[in-house]
């Protein structure tokens, strides 16, 4: 049967039950923004086809998807059954053991058992966001939007669980177990032939740091490094409406391609993600007093990704108010955060640092290709970080000038920033040296409609050499 035959009569069966099942599984590989538009089954298969997660050729994903969904049913339409799947999941499986946690932890919740989670929550969740045909799956979506939930942050779960349901203790306890044993296990063959790839790079390269010289390197070995904290403003209707003087302002077409980018990115630098979508000044500010409060002495660094429009010195809220970058790095001084103090705090701000247009020198070009419109991400002033030791702030242009976003395809910036980490993190290339060589890269773009151009800027009070190694 052709292809598209096949995924229609899948989709026919799936109810809307299942599809929201479906979307929560599929997290981490579509952002909850865009799950928005997926109103059925076939809209989610469309969108795992344009992410190269599902092909004629390769219906893995599809299988593990319906498997932990619990459609067996549907599973003998894709020519397999339950004992295949479960196989293919032991051998390489694509979905996280946390959001299979979570999704297993719904289905086994009774009605009455609900409205007490509910309440136990309220402490933590505001009243007006536990509406009352809220199912289990979107207090977790609520609870991770807040940063009471995670895939090492599972306190709060444990403590609601353990009054309502042992059993369900139970579950997160053996998953706990589980990740601890797997973190412990013999390395896949693919992750060893890179780390030999790096000790031969270490003996010739001289990047990395010998054993005598790791005082002159940041520590970087616990696993998980530290939290990455992204914040992705995309929608800023509110802002439109609540202030006069943003009528113009625009939602920020291509942030979501960033947010992916960057969450895979820094998930193979081994940083445990949080992902916020869509936050007021409020909530930013909440957002960074959440994650200054927890307990990092485990971890050896600490990253945070702003992803909105803004001002000199500033970025925006979704409602249009203004958060001072430095209020929201001097969060994480060694004075109020002493359990990051002689760590590195990283931050990368992808936000215009003003209204100018940067010119640059017309250049002959093998290409005169003309681009889709270019977007601007109309911000931030020199001291953006606290006058102490161990911050980097990576900013996507130099003070008074403008940035560039591609509707489609992301920022100049960040794309850049994470195909540089991702090539050279593995060869044992410090932090800085990665910067400039995105300096390089993004100042070497022009947008053809004004022959606008962008430098980023990093500033920092590192006091060593910066590696993120993959191993």
């Amino acid at each position: 049967m052709d292809f598209h035959a096949v995924l229609y009569n899948i989709a026919e069966e799936i109810d809307s039950r299942d599809l929201a099942g479906l979307k929560f599984l599929c997290l981490d590989h579509i952002p909850l923004k865009k799950q928005e538009f997926i109103k059925d089954a076939v809209g989610l298969f469309k969108i795992l086809e344009e992410k190269g997660l599902l092909e004629e050729d390769n219906l893995s994903f599809l299988k593990e998807l319906l498997y932990h969904n619990n459609r067996m049913d549907l599973l003998n339409l894709l020519n397999t059954n339950q004992s295949e799947v479960e196989c293919q999941i032991r051998t390489k499986a694509q979905i996280s053991s946390y959001r299979v946690l979570l999704f297993d932890l719904s289905e086994n919740v009774a009605k009455f058992e609900l409205k007490s989670i509910k309440f136990m929550l309220s402490r933590k969740i505001p009243k007006c966001k536990l509406e009352d045909n809220m199912t289990l799956i979107d207090i977790f979506i609520e609870m991770e939007k807040r940063g009471i939930l995670g895939e090492g942050n599972l306190d709060d779960l444990k403590a609601v669980c353990d009054v309502i349901d042992k059993n369900l203790l139970k579950k997160i306890k053996d998953y706990e177990s589980n990740r601890v044993e797997r973190s412990t296990e013999r390395v896949p063959v693919e992750i060893q032939d890179v780390e030999e790839m790096m000790n031969d790079l270490q003996a010739t390269s001289g990047d990395f740091p010998g054993e005598k010289d790791q005082d002159k390197a940041y520590k970087m070995s616990s696993k998980p490094r530290g939290y990455c904290l992204i914040i992705n403003n995309f929608d800023f209707q509110r802002a439109r409406k609540e202030k006069p003087e943003h009528q113009n302002i625009r939602d920020r077409k291509g942030t979501d391609v960033d947010a992916e980018a960057l969450k895979n990115t820094f998930k193979k630098l081994h940083f445990e993600v949080v992902h916020f979508q869509d936050r007021t000044a409020e909530q930013i500010h909440n957002d960074l007093q959440n994650f200054q409060d927890r307990n990092h002495d485990g971890k050896d660094c600490f990253v945070c990704c702003l992803l909105s429009h803004g001002d000199r010195g500033t970025i925006y809220g979704i409602d249009g108010q203004e958060v001072a970058i430095k209020d929201l790095t001097s969060y994480f001084s060694s004075s109020k955060c002493p359990s990051l103090a002689g760590k590195p705090k990283v931050f990368f701000i992808q936000a215009c640092q003003g209204k100018t247009i940067q010119s640059g020198i017309t250049l002959d070009t093998d290409s005169e290709q003309q681009r889709e419109s270019l977007e601007m991400d109309a911000f931030l002033q020199s001291e953006c970080i606290p006058d102490e030791a161990d911050f980097l702030l990576g900013m996507a242009t130099v003070e008074n000038h403008i940035s560039y976003r591609h509707p489609k395809e992301g920022t100049w910036y960040i794309q850049s920033l994470c195909k540089n980490l991702k090539e050279k993190c593995p060869r044992g290339v410090a932090i800085l040296d990665i910067l400039t060589d995105v300096n390089s890269e993004v100042s070497q773009k022009i947008d053809l409609s004004n022959k606008g151009k962008q430098m980023p800027q990093p500033k920092y009070t590192l006091r060593k050499k910066l590696f993120f190694p993959v191993n």
